[in-house]
């Protein structure tokens, strides 16, 4: 908006500078040309009046010969084109070899001169030639008996005229250089420099909460002063305001029953750690750079660990080590792989990792996508485990250590959290590098059974990888009991049930459960928006019951067991056909991987034989968006869905049953939720179903859309209450503090 107000002044200007050149130059060359014609007519008849001497005498004698000597005599001339002389018919009775027919037969100028006694002239343009052609009538005894033609070159005129709009438009243009260099360093001086300095003071006090040096360099200038007076104020009043929320928060954190929040966080990192930063290994990034269409995008991730794990590096700050996967983020990182992230609001530094497409292949699509994740997901599909991949996995498990130890030389007792299946080679490495390091690793999905985990062709080498970790930490128990199971029966170590520890070659690993969750706190109970309908406007979803499920698009979600299950419901309650519509938002998921695609068939398919089946006029009971979603998009859906609906096969936490009753500040709608994900554990409002179970699953959402305000009320409160005293602060605190304790 800034640039086009000053660009519309700065074209103002040039617009009314052009229009008074032209003006000036359109005045200027008419009175040139009037100037240049009125000399020509004069030095036109006065060369008439002397040739007139000349010529009347001799034809008056009848001497034609003697006639056209002269007008031959005198056509050379500098600027004349030829002389013509005409009797009283207008018959040409001699005439110069420079005067066409086309002037000399039937001129109306000569007949004009000789009816009036006159002479007669005009510009005319012949051959593309712009002539003068002047007219005098001869005379004998006061008797008009013939006329004079005189032909000029008048072509002089209309260069002149060219010269002058070519000599102004080139001092136009000049001026105009001039005019827009002159505009350009008035505004940089006077309004955009300020302005960037005024907006980076902003941004200091934002983020700092102290008065940027900048503010008195431009405090005095005439046209910021007041703005200037109002954000130094602004500054003191946030700096007062952060003040007092640190020492609320450090006042806190003694007190188990508050509320943890970020600004709680920070000040347990403060004194915990004593100013150490916290070093973060995940395979996700919490923010991509996209080149779409010769744009740049920039997204973070909805849902997931990232969603966890962003709030905790807000907080705390430090170093976040990812693999950079967008197509455009090698442009965006400085010398050494880095950038500040959020890029409004930088709070910490990310670092990316460039892996080759052969490494990505192995590692990622390989041995993590069809190895370990179906072999840790209870979800019936067949894990392949490949050699190939497996060095790959191997491969790139080193380089995210050889990163991390690079960056953590020169520091004392650093600490490390590892996260997830990706990199659990990574403690071992880390740790016979640096024994000193302080790692824990949180694994984000859940830890099979010793038979299942025996099927793992490399399952010695990952757990050893993953017990160079000082802290080992699950969503759930049963998770922690299986580790230790599994460890028992596959590698040599001690296992302490008493402390939940296992010790191999002198190192104790501690085993603990950490429920993971999200950044709900008492503050966003005053963010009471109204919810935004144009994305339901947008699909044309018009029915007043709206049930909402959000995946990705993975077998482990459920989601065609989901929809069968909304197929029993509208079976067995046909009012609510019509009257419920069921968005399913699944954004696309390793898309490249063929068990992948095949899913995608499946759940598309499913959802047009479903829609087949119970289509009436414009409604249809399921709205399928195979597309990701932004926070604020789903933030809204979910404030406005009646049902929300999680049938999850296999799902170690499963965050969105969690986002959802965090945005249900009207303590209104009701979870459907399956029991095989971890979040049914914590959420104790929810209805609690086998997703296997068709039948159930109709029944659950019959029974949370019928369900009473009042109740819906109860079991949200429920929920509501156990995210805030459970929020994702507190889930790092504690890990955190669990890995500190140690030493």
């Amino acid at each position: 908006m800034r640039k086009r107000k000053i660009l519309l002044i700065v074209t103002s200007l040039i617009v009314g500078a052009i229009l008074i050149a032209v003006g000036f130059t359109f005045e200027q060359a008419r009175q040139e040309k009037q100037a240049l014609s009125a000399d020509l007519e004069y030095r036109t008849r006065l060369l008439a009046e002397g040739l007139k001497e000349s010529i009347e005498p001799n034809y008056v004698g009848n001497s034609t010969v003697a006639l056209q000597k002269i007008v031959e005599k005198f056509a050379n001339r500098e600027r004349l084109v030829g002389l013509a002389i005409y009797d009283t018919k207008g018959s040409v009775v001699a005439s110069s070899a420079g005067v066409s027919g086309d002037i000399l037969d039937k001129n109306p100028l000569v007949g004009t001169a000789m009816d009036s006694n006159k002479p007669a002239s005009d510009f005319i343009q012949h051959d593309e030639k712009s002539l003068y052609v002047f007219v005098d009538p001869l005379h004998q005894d006061d008797r008009v008996v013939g006329a004079f033609l005189v032909v000029q070159n008048a072509g002089y005129i209309d260069v002149a005229i060219a010269r002058i709009w070519e000599n102004n438009l080139l001092r136009l243009a000049t001026q105009i250089a001039i005019l827009l260099l002159i505009a350009g360093l008035l505004v940089y001086w006077i309004i955009i420099r300020p302005l960037v300095r005024l907006v980076e003071s902003v941004k200091a006090a934002r983020m700092s909460g102290q008065s940027s040096p900048m503010l008195s360099q431009i405090k005095d200038h005439a046209f910021f002063k007041p703005l200037v007076g109002e954000i130094s104020k602004m500054t003191k009043s946030l700096s007062d305001a952060r003040f007092s929320a640190s020492e609320e928060a450090r006042m806190r954190l003694e007190k188990i029953d508050s509320p943890w929040t970020a600004e709680r966080l920070r000040e347990f990192t403060k004194a915990h750690l004593k100013e150490r930063k916290i070093f973060l290994a995940f395979n996700r990034e919490p923010y991509t750079h996209q080149r779409v269409k010769n744009e740049i995008k920039i997204s973070s991730p909805a849902g997931g660990a990232s969603t966890a794990l962003e709030p905790i590096m807000e907080a705390c700050g430090g170093l976040w080590f990812a693999h950079g996967s967008g197509n455009a983020d090698k442009e965006f990182v400085d010398e050494h792989d880095k950038i500040e992230v959020p890029q409004e609001h930088p709070k910490y530094t990310l670092k990316r990792l460039w892996f080759t497409d052969d490494e990505v292949a192995g590692f990622h699509k390989g041995f993590c996508t069809e190895g370990l994740w179906p072999l840790c997901h209870i979800a019936h599909v067949r894990p392949i485990f490949r050699k190939s991949d497996w060095l790959m996995y191997r491969k790139v498990n080193g380089k995210y250590a050889k990163a991390i130890l690079e960056e953590i030389k020169d520091v004392e007792n650093p600490i490390i959290l590892i996260n997830d299946y990706h990199i659990t080679l990574l403690p071992r490495m880390i740790k016979d590098a640096r024994p000193d390091a302080r790692i824990g690793l949180f694994l984000h999905i859940p830890w099979p059974s010793a038979e299942s985990f025996s099927i793992c062709p490399w399952r010695k080498e990952i757990l050893d990888g993953m017990l160079g970790a000082d802290v080992i930490g699950f969503n759930t128990q049963q998770f922690c009991n299986n580790l230790i199971d599994t460890v028992g029966k596959e590698i040599e170590s001690l296992v302490d049930l008493e402390r939940f520890a296992i010790k191999r070659n002198d190192h104790v690993s501690y085993i603990r459960c950490f429920p993971v969750s999200i950044s709900f706190t008492n503050s966003q109970e005053v963010a009471k928006s109204a919810p935004n309908r144009k994305t339901l406007d947008r699909l044309s979803i018009k029915t007043p019951y709206l049930g909402l499920g959000v995946d990705r698009l993975d077998y482990i979600k459920g989601i065609p067991e989901r929809f069968r299950g909304i197929e029993i419901f509208l079976d067995a309650h046909p009012e609510y056909r019509e009257k419920f519509t069921f968005l399913q938002i699944s954004s696309p998921h390793r898309q490249d991987i063929k068990m992948y695609q095949e899913y995608r068939d499946v759940v598309v398919k499913e959802a047009e034989r479903i829609n087949k089946k119970f289509s009436r006029n414009d409604w249809k009971p399921i709205v399928l968006e195979l597309l990701q979603y932004s926070h604020e998009e789903l933030s809204h859906l979910y404030k406005l869905a009646h049902v929300c609906v999680i049938t999850s096969l296999h799902d170690s936490m499963n965050l969105v049953a969690k986002e959802y009753a965090a945005a249900r500040n009207d303590e209104q709608g009701a979870l459907v939720l399956s029991q095989f994900a971890g979040s049914s554990r914590d959420l104790r409002g929810a209805i609690v179903v086998n997703p296997y179970n068709a039948e159930e699953v109709a029944e659950a959402i019959f029974q949370g859309l019928a369900m009473s305000p009042t109740e819906q009320r109860r079991r949200m409160k429920k929920m509501r209450d156990t995210i805030k005293n459970y929020n994702i602060y507190r889930w790092a605190a504690e890990f955190i503090k669990s890995i500190i304790e140690l030493g």
